[in-house]
């Protein structure tokens, strides 16, 4: 799903950060593991990298993924510098979050702004590692019962509701276990159009679209916490390519090489040192 559309004024971006110290840290990420004149590229010698327009912090910083700033711009770096292409060998071009995961051939190499893996998009679309996975969160608004909760314990007693069939709604049931029935909803929309009405007390979603949530839709909305234990039950954000790229491969090994030679971990805390601060609710 997408998510993060997160307002700036959520993030607090270092002042002064240089381009020449993000471009440092995403150019020396992980060895090559194939040089750019082998791999077979929408334009030779060339990397198109596609995202949204616009495209949001902390994702991206100013809607300009060309400057290496915000979490996915960085990564996109990143993995072109793995794959052997130069800043300057990137190509960046914009779609919409349906078109990139329509089947059909791609104007890009590969495409990210927070595509949750699936395996229904599987069926349109390739997939690369996770390079990001996301947290349950529980959310609420002001006058809501659940405002001034800070422990699970607290939430036992409220009504709580998620989307049904996700691992949002799994985690009320498997993780808070409130005494009433978890109220489950079409979609996220029909979720928060439930909270904002009274009729549950607390929504659990992942975290970047609370963040979304309590910045963009909900006035006076607040984070309760995440839900530990909920990392791998939470979504996975995954780069986006053609059906049966011969690029697949090559990009999820550039992906695993930026997971554990450390890179990744680096570049979330990175840019979005802010989500850790929403507290764990034991």
């Amino acid at each position: 799903m997408p998510f993060a559309k997160s307002k700036k004024s959520l993030f607090a971006v270092v002042a002064g950060l240089s381009l020449a110290a993000t471009l440092a840290l995403t150019g020396c990420a992980g060895s090559n593991n194939a040089s750019s004149g082998d791999l077979a590229t929408i334009t030779a010698g060339k990397l198109t990298i596609g995202t949204g327009q616009p495209a949001y912090e902390p994702w991206v910083v100013n809607n300009d993924p060309s400057n290496g700033q915000g979490f996915e711009s960085a990564v996109a770096y990143a993995v072109a510098a793995n794959l052997g292409f130069a800043k300057k060998d990137v190509v960046w071009v914009r779609t919409t979050f349906d078109e990139a995961i329509a089947p059909g051939a791609k104007n890009f190499d590969f495409n990210l702004q927070q595509f949750s893996i699936t395996d229904a998009r599987k069926k349109a679309v390739d997939f690369s590692s996770p390079y990001y996975s996301t947290t349950q969160t529980v959310i609420t608004l002001k006058g809501s019962k659940a405002y001034s909760v800070t422990n699970l314990a607290g939430l036992k007693s409220l009504v709580i509701g998620a989307a049904a069939g996700t691992t949002s709604y799994n985690a009320i049931t498997d993780v808070i276990k409130p005494t009433s029935q978890a109220q489950a909803f079409n979609s996220n929309d029909d979720a928060v159009a439930a909270l904002k009405s009274g009729q549950i007390d607390a929504l659990v979603v992942d975290l970047p679209t609370a963040i979304y949530e309590t910045s963009a839709d909900l006035t006076d909305g607040r984070i309760i916490g995440q839900l530990a234990g909920t990392t791998a039950g939470g979504d996975q954000f995954g780069l986006v390519l053609d059906k049966g790229s011969s690029l697949t491969s090559k990009v999820s090994a550039a992906v695993d090489a930026l997971k554990a030679d450390g890179t990744l971990a680096k570049l979330e805390t990175k840019w979005l040192a802010d989500y850790a601060k929403a507290p764990v609710l034991n």
